[in-house]
């Protein structure tokens, strides 16, 4: 199937090019992006499929060139085509330029997750903020802690477009951090609240406080779960006598 390069509203300097890879956490698939020109920068090429690989290139071509590579966070979904693309693949920290782009490091959703930035106010925003739904934060290392920071950090920046790893472009950014960080803090609202009811069985409070998952992403509720419970005995406000 031929992959489509999509340009970004008000952006043409922008395209998206849908990976191959369509699954519950990766809605369509993992969004590929090709920015600027003589040479472009590829951002998260995110899959070995040669018919993807093939329409990046194509892409680029059209525009001077692969320069760099560039990759929001070592997740395989956004990683795993990058070395197969002739040019260099850098995995920046945050606090690097690289050309016009500003790389900011916005843990959370993985340690090393960073997100791009240009002058104009765009931001190759990762996983970090989906075009729908939400998105995972691992337990592990105050990952949700850091995650909510990361995302007051991006509210703070003059955005006008948001490019996420996954889902359609994110055209009003501040109304999106803003759902972001209430849909957490609603979460650890209901979860406090649970908790206050004398409830202490994990199984029965994922249940209660995530009612509106399907069974099928379970699982993944039961990760984020456990991220609010490491960042609730961080503060001390968990009970102590929890249980399966």
């Amino acid at each position: 199937m031929e992959r489509v390069a999509e340009a970004a509203p008000g952006h043409p300097e922008i395209l998206r090019i849908v990976a191959p890879n369509p699954g519950p956490m990766t809605l369509e698939g993992t969004n590929t992006y090709v920015y600027g020109a003589d040479p472009c920068a590829v951002i998260d090429p995110g899959s070995e499929d040669p018919v993807h690989l093939e329409a990046i290139r194509a892409a680029a071509a059209a525009r001077g060139g692969i320069g760099t590579v560039l990759v929001t966070h070592s997740h395989e979904d956004h990683l795993a085509g990058a070395d197969l693309l002739g040019a260099p693949v850098v995995r920046p920290t945050g606090g690097e330029r690289h050309g016009d782009l500003r790389a900011l490091a916005t843990p959370g959703h993985a340690a090393d997750h960073v997100v791009f930035l240009t002058a104009d106010g765009v931001c190759f925003c990762g996983d970090l903020v989906l075009g729908l739904g939400s998105t995972i934060v691992p337990p592990g290392g105050d990952s949700l802690v850091a995650f909510l920071d990361s995302l007051s950090l991006l509210a703070a920046e003059a955005l006008s477009l948001m490019c996420p790893g996954h889902g359609p472009w994110i055209t009003d950014p501040s109304a999106k951090l803003a759902e972001y960080i209430d849909h957490r803090l609603e979460r650890e609202r209901r979860l406090l609240a649970a908790l206050s009811t004398g409830e202490r069985s994990r199984s029965a409070l994922l249940l209660i406080v995530w009612d509106d998952v399907p069974p099928e992403l379970l699982p993944m509720a039961a990760m984020a779960m456990e991220a609010h419970l490491e960042k609730l005995a961080s503060e001390a406000r968990l009970p102590p006598d929890l249980v399966e």
